[in-house]
């Protein structure tokens, strides 16, 4: 499954559409999730971020082995973009890591 988490954006072709992080978590928690495009700004920083599933992602390689699906963050805000490629970096270095 693809998931592409955005709150205004148009989904793409064979993607299937979450509106806040709880959301895409949960998708994620069923180990079928593929790919994964991230928006960072959802429109209500109470309910998270694109950011925050990016955090829960890295705590659950870290410390649970979690094998994570191809990510990519189609974010406009460019210091969140910045942030969220950064952690998917260290997410994909661990991953490495890991397989060594």
């Amino acid at each position: 499954m693809k998931v592409y988490l955005d709150d205004e954006r148009r989904t793409p072709d064979g993607w299937h559409r979450v509106y806040w992080p709880d959301e895409a978590i949960a998708l994620l928690k069923t180990g079928i999730v593929t790919d994964l495009s991230l928006d960072h700004d959802l429109g209500d920083d109470d309910r998270g971020t694109g950011y925050d599933v990016v955090l829960w992602i890295e705590e659950q390689v870290a410390l649970h082995g979690f094998v994570p699906p191809a990510m990519q963050v189609h974010s406009a805000n460019v210091s969140a973009r910045t942030k969220m490629e950064n952690g998917i970096r260290a997410i994909e270095a661990m991953v490495s890591r890991r397989a060594e």
